[in-house]
């Protein structure tokens, strides 16, 4: 595929001129700021705002003792009915700490920050829950799926592996904060500038909160920095700059701090996991009990799907999986890259690598005796195409794994014990319902659309280079639009679904654009191509103002949409990756330097192979915060969270990672879309944590079950 390797949008980025959420100006514009709570749990008694009222410039303050009432909010049951989450000032409850409890409205920004400060409020205090570690053992456990097989038909393997694992809260920390402008145009239409990861779907939440057409808002995402799951829900910032611009009948923007995004935006739950698992001698897997359970709100259930790659990756004759959330007074949790699976990979991958050590056998071999090729093991279908073996043999090539040592701290260079691990990872293929459109001029100038964002994944790019492969036209005559609710209809940027829904709707509108042109030409049913300058079709070459002028033209618009088929019921799709981590740990500071990183993706076409490494190479450095940095903690008297800002909250930067070396299979998957494409969004973090938590214990002999992984805990 002959593609275009920079970024469509890049020069608009860094030279300012795409616009982000919150870099929009309109006419007559204030400003809102959120007051939180002081307490953790309780209900609030009074509000004293005289003090906020006397700052210059404030406009309004809003509470729940005189906000205007969303319909859809309007009692309990309409609460529970909408699922919105937090009932932004419809209600008195407190479920945690800094939940806003007003809303100051002012000229500038500066004036509402300082009037928000000067709020007070009295409570009437409850018992609050916020420590995981205390309150986990007191929630019972369920079933999470089939049982297969059952747990006495290897209750005495040979070898067993009985274990717990435990991972921190974890948060998203995009570069953008989440910001809304809100601007009622009428009564019943709504203007939104959001950060988000589907426009369509914010349009829904407000059409049903607000009892209003869908077609009568206008959600505007064009540019978004980031997201990485936190811009899949509607939040209450969004909700409380529509509220606030309501009330004072003007366009109102609303954005949260760094430290407000850490309670109001969602994030990683923390979790407990326990597996056990069997093997015989030859290491064929014999049976596995997978336990998990996660954090949630206690206003609204989270739950993160921990036990699900478990039921993916290997052929487990005998599988019992359980699952349960744990209700604390904290905001709610939300999907954050690779949601689930990147949780219940680090136990599963850790505890394969366990079992290895017992068998006295290589890691590598252990895997490749036991993950599911052919079949999904939980439906029982073929895989359209799953090329795991694949890549954990190219992975292992690539990283020198004939070097490693079965013994653990066998490599020594002065102070640094040196070691290899490995693991895999998985994620199901996923394709939705997708719409876009296309707009030609005749300067052969040609604008591809769609309402699907591009949160920095390459969407644009990637559609760009498919409309080029589909018609034949140069890319420097292909535009793209996207990221805006009145171009054609698609779901949100996120689950790595976005390019597999897309590509089949790009498909279908560039089939449709040749179609149509073709017909003006009188070359119907003809297979032509798209130039710069015209068509050609059956030999004959017209151009485009040939064409134009031909038929009175101004401009061709076609739309098309594109759905999954009967091929989900034939086949079952995954993308995969092999880990693969060189690891220094000094044994004097605990340090652990990583020295090399290699990853084999299996993703079907690689459309564009720069930001697909990039994709992959953005997860990796993700899971290197995990695993060795990343946990966000709460004071378990007060309920504060603690740290939480850019200097507090401890991710990975460019200095922790080398250079990342990425390949890929790059064979098409024949049946899941037209471009054999898909997502690799969320797969590059999928199993990375286990996999320098393997090396380390290669490299010392210690085995660490509780992420992250800080030298305290390896000179322990």
């Amino acid at each position: 595929m002959s593609v275009v390797k920079g970024r469509v949008e890049g020069i608009a980025k860094v030279t300012g001129a795409g616009k982000y959420a919150a870099e929009h100006r309109l006419d007559n514009m204030c400003h809102a700021v959120f007051a939180g709570s002081t307490v953790t749990a309780g209900t609030i008694e009074s509000i004293y705002l005289e003090n906020a009222r006397q700052v210059a410039g404030v406009i309004e303050i809003v509470t729940h003792l005189n906000k205007l009432t969303v319909p859809g909010l309007a009692d309990d049951a309409k609460i529970k009915e909408s699922r919105f989450g937090l009932p932004l000032f419809h209600t008195d409850k407190i479920y945690f700490r800094n939940q806003p409890i007003a809303m100051v409205i002012a000229e500038t920004l500066e004036d509402a920050t300082y009037a928000a400060s000067l709020i007070e409020a009295t409570y009437k205090e409850t018992p609050a829950k916020v420590d995981f570690a205390k309150e986990h053992p007191r929630v019972p456990l369920q079933s999470a799926g089939k049982e297969r097989g059952t747990l006495s038909a290897w209750e005495n393997a040979p070898f067993i592996v009985d274990e717990e694992y435990n991972i921190p809260a974890e948060i998203h920390n995009p570069m953008e904060m989440h910001a809304t402008i809100a601007h009622w145009l009428a009564a019943d239409k709504l203007l939104l500038y959001d950060k988000n990861q589907g426009v369509v779907n914010v349009q829904r939440t407000y059409a049903r909160l607000y009892n209003i057409p869908q077609e009568n808002i206008e959600v505007n995402s064009e540019f978004v920095g980031g997201g990485f799951g936190s811009g899949l829900r509607v939040w209450c910032n969004s909700l409380g700059a529509i509220m606030a611009a309501q009330q004072v009948k003007r366009p109102v923007k609303l954005v949260l701090t760094r430290p407000q995004m850490f309670s109001l935006t969602g994030y990683r739950p923390a979790a407990w996991q326990k597996v056990k698992i069997g093997a015989n001698k030859e290491g064929k897997f014999t049976g596995i009990l997978h336990q998990g359970k996660n954090a949630s709100s206690v206003y609204e259930e989270f739950r993160d799907g921990i036990t699900g790659i478990t039921r993916m990756v290997y052929n487990f004759d005998n599988l019992k999986t359980e699952q349960s959330i744990v209700p604390l007074n904290l905001g709610t949790p939300t999907w954050m890259r690779g949601p689930g699976e990147v949780t219940g990979a680090f136990a599963l991958e850790c505890a394969v690598d366990e079992m290895s050590y017992q068998l006295k056998m290589d890691p590598v071999e252990l895997r490749l005796k036991n993950i599911a090729l052919d079949k999904d093991p939980e439906n029982g279908r073929p895989y359209s195409t799953n090329f795991l073996d694949e890549g954990i043999r190219k992975g292992a090539d690539m990283i020198n794994w004939k070097e490693r040592q079965q013994q653990p701290g066998a490599l020594t260079e002065g102070d640094w014990k040196i070691g290899y691990g490995m693991a895999v990872g998985m994620w199901g293929a996923g394709r939705g319902t997708a719409s876009a459109g296309i707009e030609m001029g005749k300067d052969g100038i040609i604008t591809i659309k769609t309402a699907m964002t591009d949160i920095g994944t390459g969407t644009g790019t990637a559609m760009q280079n498919m409309t080029h492969t589909f018609t034949g036209m140069p890319v420097s005559n292909i535009k793209v639009a996207l990221g805006h609710s009145t171009l054609p209809a698609a779901g949100s940027q996120g689950g790595s679904t976005g390019l597999s829904s897309i590509s089949g709707a790009v498909a279908a509108v560039c089939k449709a654009l040749k179609e149509k042109l073709a017909a003006y030409a009188g070359l119907k049913d003809a297979d032509i191509t798209l130039s710069d300058k015209g068509i050609t079709g059956n030999g004959k070459f017209i151009s485009y103002a040939e064409l134009w002028q031909n038929n009175n033209l101004t401009a061709i618009q076609v739309e098309a949409s594109s759905s999954p088929g009967e091929e989900r019921k034939q086949y079952a799709f995954c993308v995969s990756t092999a880990h693969f981590v060189k690891v220094r740990v000094n044994i004097k500071t605990g340090k652990v330097k990583l020295e090399r990183i290699v990853c084999v993706a299996d993703g079907g076409t690689i459309v564009n192979e720069k930001p697909a490494a990039n994709q992959i190479s953005g997860g990796i450095v993700g899971g290197i915060g995990m695993a060795l940095m990343e946990e966000q903690l709460a004071d378990t008297v007060q309920g504060n969270l603690i740290g939480n800002d850019l200097a507090g909250y401890h991710f990975a930067v460019n200095a922790d990672a080398p250079v990342i070396e990425v390949a890929f299979i790059n064979k098409p998957d024949p049946h899941v879309n037209p471009s054999g494409a898909k997502g690799l969004g969320e797969v590059g973090i999928i199993g990375f944590a286990p996999a320098v938590a393997n090396a380390i214990y290669n490299a010392t002999g210690k085995r660490l079950r509780d992420l992250p992984i800080t030298p305290d805990k390896i000179l322990s």
